[in-house]
């Protein structure tokens, strides 16, 4: 069986990404800042490292100890505000801790795994697939596009994997996705403001460790966009949460991007065709509806 090498295992997809191969019978070397917030029991057991991804030395001799077959790199500073506000720490990571580690992979691995994001587009037309040309409109997306140019480099084989807004439980330790904060939100009766004018397929986390599954089971290799079935606004999205956990959609306001002042622009309309994912990868997602009852059942 595979070892599998994880970068950003603490993070929202990392945690279930961990849980799931390790399920599946891989030898997995999860790799994180700070302490473990693993906290939850596999079939087979993991080994965890405390390293910074800019901290290149340190990633490059444990890829050199544990010599894994697949790389996935999923640590990367995805808060699009964060990204325009500190353009040179989030380069530090997106971009040039992804060059250090693709040349430790080159020498130690067989297959290097990026995870990107609908913000490469600029979102003029919406229903993206892989061969689309990018157009970045916030510094966030420009990184992303960038280090998806220096993986597409690789002297070993590569895999990019798109994703769209992701959602599904939190674990220790995570941020609050929209869904969460949706149903945090009306559960204290607070107002929220959602957007009508933005257009994306939100991503159950676990069909997007499913996805990455499935690249692994495959050696597939190129560009795959990993994402939902279901084209939402995100308003739409907080209506469906609302319904669904009995919770007053009174209290949320229908509103349009206009009405926030935030650092970073946002694409007004991503989205992506999966059908390449469907035909070579046998991937198949939940419907939006469908994740939000998985969420609840997995309280």
């Amino acid at each position: 069986m595979k070892k599998i090498l994880i970068t950003g295992a603490n993070g929202f997809l990392g945690q279930h990404l961990v849980r799931l191969l390790s399920a599946n019978g891989y030898e997995v070397v999860a790799v994180a800042r700070g302490e473990s917030r693993l906290a939850f029991t596999t079939t087979t057991p993991f080994r965890y490292y405390d390293a910074d991804v800019t901290n290149d030395f340190l990633l490059n001799s444990i890829l050199e100890k544990e010599m894994p077959h697949t790389v996935v790199h999923a640590a990367a500073v995805t808060q699009a505000d964060d990204c325009q506000l500190n353009q040179e720490a989030c380069e530090a990571v997106n971009v040039r801790a992804t060059a250090q580690l693709l040349l430790s992979a080159e020498m130690y691995s067989r297959h290097f795994i990026y995870l990107s994001t609908d913000f490469v587009f600029d979102g003029a037309k919406g229903n993206y697939s892989e061969a689309d040309a990018m157009a970045p409109l916030s510094w966030y997306g420009f990184t992303k596009m960038q280090a998806e140019g220096i993986v597409e480099t690789s002297e070993i084989p590569f895999t990019i994997v798109r994703t769209c807004l992701v959602y599904g439980n939190t674990r220790a330790g995570t941020r609050p996705n929209i869904v969460t904060w949706v149903k945090d939100s009306l559960s204290a009766g607070k107002s929220i403001k959602c957007v009508s004018d933005q257009w994306r397929t939100p991503t159950y986390v676990e069909d997007l460790a499913k996805g990455i599954l499935l690249i692994i089971e495959k050696d597939a290799t190129g560009v795959y966009h990993i994402a939902g079935k279901d084209l939402l606004t995100p308003y739409e999205m907080a209506l469906q949460t609302a319904t669904l956990c009995q919770l007053d959609p009174s209290l949320i306001e229908q509103v349009d991007a206009s009405s926030f002042s935030q650092p970073a622009k946002r694409p007004p309309a991503t989205g992506f065709d999966i059908s390449k994912a469907r035909r070579e990868l046998g991937f198949e997602p939940v419907a939006f509806a469908e994740g939000l009852q998985k969420m609840l059942a997995d309280n």
